[in-house]
C-alpha cells in the first residue's frame, strides 16, 4: 500500500519511533554504567596483575640475595674453620713451619674480610628488594578492593534493569564512586 501514498506502522515499529522519541530511558544508563565500570575494572585488572608480577619479581630477588649470602657466610665459616686450625698448628709447631701457618691465618683473615662484605652487602641486597616487594603490595590492596566494589556496582545495575527499582542503581553509583576513589588512591600509592 505504500505504493498509493500511504504508510502504515506495525505496532512494534510505532513502539520503537515512539522510545526513540522518549529519549534515554534507565536500561541504556545502566549499559552505559557498566561498559564504563568494565573499562574501569580491565584498568585495575591490569594493574593488579602487573603489579603482582613485579612484586613477585622483587621477592624472588630478595630470596636469590638472601640464598647468595647464606652462601658467602657458609663460605666465611670454612674459612674460620681452617684459620683456626692454622692457628693450633701454628702454637704447636716452630721454626719456619709456624712462620707458614701464621703466614695462612693472616690470608685466611684477609679472605674471611673480602667475603664478610660479600655476604652483607648481599643481605642488605635481599633487604631492599624485600622492602621494594612490600612497597609494590600496598596499593595492590587498595585496587583489590577497587575490584571488589566495581563488581558490586555491576551487579547492582544488572539488578536494577531486572526490577526497574531506581534506587539499587543509586546504591551501585555509590559503589563505583567508591571504587573509583580506591582505584584513584592506588595509582597514587
Amino acid at each position: 500500500m505504500s505504493g498509493h501514498g500511504i504508510h502504515v506502522h506495525a505496532a512494534h515499529d510505532h513502539e520503537v519511533e515512539h522510545q526513540a522519541h522518549k529519549g534515554p530511558g534507565l536500561a541504556q544508563y545502566i549499559a552505559i554504567f557498566t561498559a564504563l565500570l568494565a573499562a574501569l575494572g580491565a584498568l585495575i585488572g591490569y594493574k593488579v596483575a602487573t603489579t603482582l608480577n613485579e612484586a613477585m619479581l622483587y621477592k624472588n630477588e630478595a630470596v636469590l640475595k638472601k640464598t647468595e649470602a647464606s652462601d658467602q657466610w657458609n663460605f666465611y665459616q670454612a674459612k674460620s674453620s681452617k684459620q683456626h686450625l692454622m692457628n693450633i698448628a701454628a702454637a704447636l709447631t716452630t721454626g719456619k713451619l709456624a712462620n707458614d701457618y701464621k703466614q695462612q691465618v693472616a690470608r685466611y683473615d684477609d679472605e674471611k674480610k673480602e667475603i664478610k662484605a660479600k655476604a652483607e652487602s648481599l643481605e642488605a641486597a635481599s633487604h631492599q628488594a624485600n622492602e621494594h616487594s612490600a612497597e609494590l603490595l600496598h596499593p595492590l590492596h587498595l585496587s583489590e578492593q577497587a575490584m571488589t566494589l566495581i563488581q558490586i556496582a555491576i551487579s547492582l545495575a544488572s539488578i536494577t534493569a531486572l526490577t526497574r527499582k531506581r534506587w539499587l542503581f543509586a546504591v551501585a553509583g555509590f559503589s563505583a564512586g567508591g571504587a573509583l576513589i580506591l582505584t584513584i588512591m592506588s595509582f597514587m600509592a
